[in-house]
């Protein structure tokens, strides 16, 4: 298949499912509304066509010779804040991305021993949005009054993928299943860095690394590189973002895949396990960058004619592209029991493994200037910023029991636990990826013969972390996510 044509689905997928803020590292805590609703565990029982994003197996835990279409509606509803001690006080800021929406559809048919079908989901991501007016806005933490404050911080990370699966029931007891996912990702980003944090990057390197061309170009001009020109650096400003809610401004896709096994031990009890590969994505890149130095320059260095000596507070800006490299998502693998304790109850547990320290060691960026007039000497230059994450792998637990408390009612409750993968001393604001605790809730309704409708409402409790800094010139900042959730599908049996 052509790049054009790849990225044409992409991009059509990507409608269906836009940035999905997750609570499970990036992950979501759960998929499709009976799944989340019960904790987010699925590997062992029929979720309907979240089974893609699960444990394709499980389709062909739903009964023999349907069709089966669910068409889901997401909220997600994240409450973010960070703060700042400061000689002043403590600074607070609030996140302004506070709701998002996410539709997604599936479709299955099982024929005898066989199903198949597709569907299109949200993965996961993260997300923040701190306005013009928060303590982020100013990195320099008003040493620059001279230049024009009112930075935006934000940042949207965005997977979704388009799956096509296959499930086969080798016996009356087992079955297996697997599934080829399109995966695209996107990424806007506005990150304004201090003095101290650039410099940080260039010389002691605690929290990243900078290197490149366009780095020694401005090392020319700024003293802390060796350079006589510059008295300060007040800020730096990574910026590529767009308006849109449904695709980030830098890009990328690739392949995924997923592969699972249900076996039947007993008609009240069922086991499951699925493995989830890493991800191969291609670079997420868009050619719409800009990055900004804000300094305190010598004007005689860079204008004729103007002796040396005479400082002025500048804003460098210079326009190019942006490559981030190697963005991918985890491999994962779980296992789950679904027991039916009685007639009407039904208990389920999943455990899963996702191995973030496989593919979030570290988060690059590649910026090349345009060689057009406007940049100067900047144009063709190059700099690359490492930013060290240092992600743990994650364990997920999953809990959940659900009533058949009519039968046209189903009643369902759970919790999820996904320990906080994130270190403290790489904790950034814009990517809190820390919340660990959830209880969920649910209600099934059948409309009738053919239809039915299913709800749930996950809260992710307040987690709190804090970047100690380096104590000196990178104060300790603190982070404070929390999300409440909800989906609504409608399913259709077609036969």
């Amino acid at each position: 298949m052509k790049w054009t044509a790849l990225r044409t689905i992409t991009v059509a997928a990507a409608l269906l499912a836009p940035p999905a803020h997750a609570t499970n590292g990036m992950n979501m805590e759960g998929y499709g509304p009976v799944s989340s609703a019960l904790g987010g565990a699925g590997i062992a029982f029929d979720s309907g066509t979240a089974a893609l994003m699960i444990n394709p197996a499980t389709l062909m835990l739903q009964p023999g010779a349907t069709t089966r279409l669910d068409v889901a509606f997401g909220y997600l509803g994240p409450d973010v804040s960070a703060s700042v001690r400061t000689p002043m006080g403590t600074l607070q800021a609030t996140s302004l991305a506070d709701a998002y929406f996410m539709p997604a559809f599936g479709w299955i048919t099982r024929k005898g021993d066989i199903a198949y079908g597709f569907g299109v989901f949200a993965q996961g991501g993260m997300g923040t949005e701190y306005g013009p007016t928060s303590w982020l806005a100013d990195p320099s933490q008003g040493q620059n009054t001279a230049l024009t404050i009112g930075l935006v911080n934000q940042s949207e990370v965005s997977v979704g993928r388009a799956l096509v699966p296959l499930a086969y029931q080798l016996n009356e007891r087992l079955s297996i299943g697997a599934t080829v996912d399109l995966v695209w990702a996107g990424l806007d980003l506005q990150m304004a860095m201090s003095e101290a944090q650039f410099v940080d990057l260039a010389s002691t390197q605690q929290a990243g690394t900078v290197s490149g061309s366009l780095t020694q170009v401005f090392g020319a001009l700024y003293e802390p590189f060796g350079g006589t020109g510059i008295r300060r650096l007040h800020h730096a400003y990574f910026d590529f973002a767009n308006d849109s809610q449904f695709t980030g401004q830098s890009r990328g896709a690739g392949l995924g895949g997923k592969l699972g096994v249900v076996y039947e031990v007993a008609t009240n009890l069922t086991l499951g396990a699925v493995y989830h590969t890493q991800t191969a994505i291609s670079d997420l890149e868009t050619s719409a960058a800009s990055m900004r130095m804000a300094v305190n320059v010598d004007i005689g260095l860079l204008t004729t004619g103007i002796p040396n000596g005479q400082y002025v507070d500048m804003d460098l800006p210079v326009r190019g592209e942006i490559t981030i490299e190697d963005f991918q998502w985890p491999a994962t693998y779980g296992l789950g029991v679904a027991y039916g304790a009685t007639d009407d109850v039904r208990l389920v547990a999943d455990v899963k493994r996702i191995q973030w320290s496989a593919v979030m060691e570290d988060f690059t960026m590649v910026f090349k200037a345009d060689a057009v007039a406007e940049n100067g000497a900047f144009g063709g230059q190059e700099l690359k910023a490492v930013l060290f994450q240092d992600w743990e792998d994650q364990t997920v637990l999953s809990l959940g029991a659900e009533w058949q408390a009519s039968p046209a009612v189903t009643l369902r409750a759970g919790f999820n636990y996904g320990s906080n993968p994130v270190p403290d001393s790489f904790l950034n604001a814009l990517f809190p990826a820390i919340v660990e605790n959830h209880a969920t809730i649910g209600l099934g309704y059948e409309l009738g013969a053919r239809s039915s409708v299913n709800i749930s409402i996950m809260r992710g409790f307040n987690s709190k972390a804090t970047n100690p800094g380096n104590g000196v010139t990178v104060p300790s900042v603190t982070s404070a996510h929390a999300q409440l959730n909800s989906q609504l599908m409608y399913t259709y049996w077609l036969n």
